[in-house]
């Protein structure tokens, strides 16, 4: 049997070469500015990275399973720099007490980084500066760390707490560009007022963030949104500029309308006026798609046609890939630790672990999803395979080696340059 070629092997474990991506900023900075290395003489702050990352790819439930599965590497610890395991102690102490807004630095200076680099210049044929998308996903504990959202049990149960990750993402990226973590209690509309977005852009979120006060603020500055309309809102219908009947299965605006909304302003600390009411004119667009679901739009933006605000609404779906990427492809079930600030360690790191797979993915150009990505990586984390080469083979063809020892069929992988399931006679 011939050499086999397809198998690329490097001098460095794949765990390696994607903690290596982190390398384009400069930690020792942030160290510096954190202050995070104070009082620790082994548990670093890049070993407290490389450790959460290790946990987090590997899918560990604990940070017993980290310590150990890092002590049974042997002699791969040095790829990393790190001379042995930390102790299980040492880690939870770490975790426990170092401040988790290093970890958060970390993953905007990434994001800033690897933010051209994971563009695709899609402009979906728009004028808009950039598209941007608004939401949140709630990750549940089950323990009363941050304060749970929803009704408390019947009898002597307790309502689980939980945390709120909100997050803006760029339209033509699959990355967060802002993100703020918060108590599961906290409304999602609040989000709104911590962005601070430029002119003549344009953000798409559902209608859990109706805010009317917010929309007339962008509205005086520019800054365009689509959403959708509560069903309970009170409006007057001004002007109707167009209107058509339903056909099944056909997807086709079917009103555009200008409507007026009252709301009560705010004052300066944030709270509303309630002797004083205030209207805004907006757009509102009815829409029926191929599956004959019915929306109802509103919108800011007067210039652009009807069946583009029901496009813009249709690329929201975007960021619930995200998150759904986010929580089935990474260990959010479990908590390495059970206070606020190693819970939000553990979330900074598993977004940046979510970042560096996208930008390993984008490198390979491979097709393959983001889910077999994990996977791979996962199962060969410290295998010593050019990564790249390992996410972009398409190739799967079973070889006999000829001559084995004890007659058995001995498979190889990745071994032909043909379709898979193909034997040598």
């Amino acid at each position: 049997m011939g050499k086999n070629t397809e198998i690329k092997f490097v001098g460095q474990p794949i765990f390696k070469q994607i903690v290596n991506l982190t390398d384009a900023v400069n930690i020792e900075s942030l160290v510096r500015k954190h202050n995070s290395d104070y009082y620790y003489k082994a548990f670093k702050s890049r070993t407290h990275l490389i450790t959460m990352l290790f946990g987090i790819l590997s899918r560990c439930d604990s940070m017993t399973e980290i310590c150990e599965g890092m002590r049974a590497l042997g002699g791969k610890l040095n790829h990393l720099g790190m001379k042995k395991a930390p102790a299980k102690s040492t880690a939870c102490d770490g975790l426990r007490n170092r401040d988790n807004r290093i970890f958060e630095d970390l993953y905007f200076s990434l994001v800033k980084k690897y933010q051209s680099f994971l563009s695709d210049s899609r402009t979906f044929g728009l004028t808009f500066k950039e598209v941007l998308l608004i939401d949140s996903t709630t990750i549940r504990l089950f323990s009363d760390i941050l304060k749970g959202v929803g009704r408390n049990p019947k009898g002597d149960g307790k309502k689980k707490g939980g945390l709120k990750v909100h997050m803006l993402i760029d339209a033509v990226q699959s990355v967060g560009r802002f993100i703020k973590i918060t108590e599961a209690k906290v409304h999602d509309k609040n989000f709104l007022k911590s962005l601070d977005l430029i002119s003549h852009s344009m953000i798409v979120f559902d209608k859990a963030y109706n805010y009317y006060h917010q929309f007339a603020v962008w509205t005086q500055k520019q800054v365009f949104f689509v959403t959708r309309l509560k069903t309970n809102a009170v409006y007057t219908v001004i002007e109707v500029n167009r209107v058509h009947y339903r056909k099944k299965g056909k997807a086709k605006v079917l009103r555009d309308e200008i409507i007026e909304l009252e709301y009560h302003p705010e004052d300066s600390n944030g709270k509303r006026q309630m002797k004083v009411l205030k209207q805004i004119q907006l757009r509102k667009v009815c829409y029926q798609d191929e599956k004959n679901r019915y929306y109802e739009f509103l919108t800011n933006s007067f210039e652009i046609t009807a069946e583009e605000v029901a496009f813009l609404y249709k690329k929201r779906w975007g960021i619930e890939l995200l998150f759904k990427k986010m929580k089935q492809n990474f260990q959010l079930h479990y908590f390495y630790g059970e206070n606020e600030n190693a819970i939000r360690t553990q979330v900074w790191c598993t977004l940046i672990a979510q970042l560096l797979l996208t930008v390993i993915q984008k490198i390979a150009q491979t097709k393959k999803a983001f889910s077999v990505v994990a996977a791979l990586v996962r199962m060969h984390l410290i295998s010593m395979l050019d990564v790249s080469e390992l996410l972009r083979s398409t190739n799967r063809e079973f070889q006999v080696a000829r001559g084995s020892p004890d007659g058995t069929l001995q498979l190889k992988l990745f071994a032909g340059k043909t379709g898979g399931g193909q034997f040598e006679n």
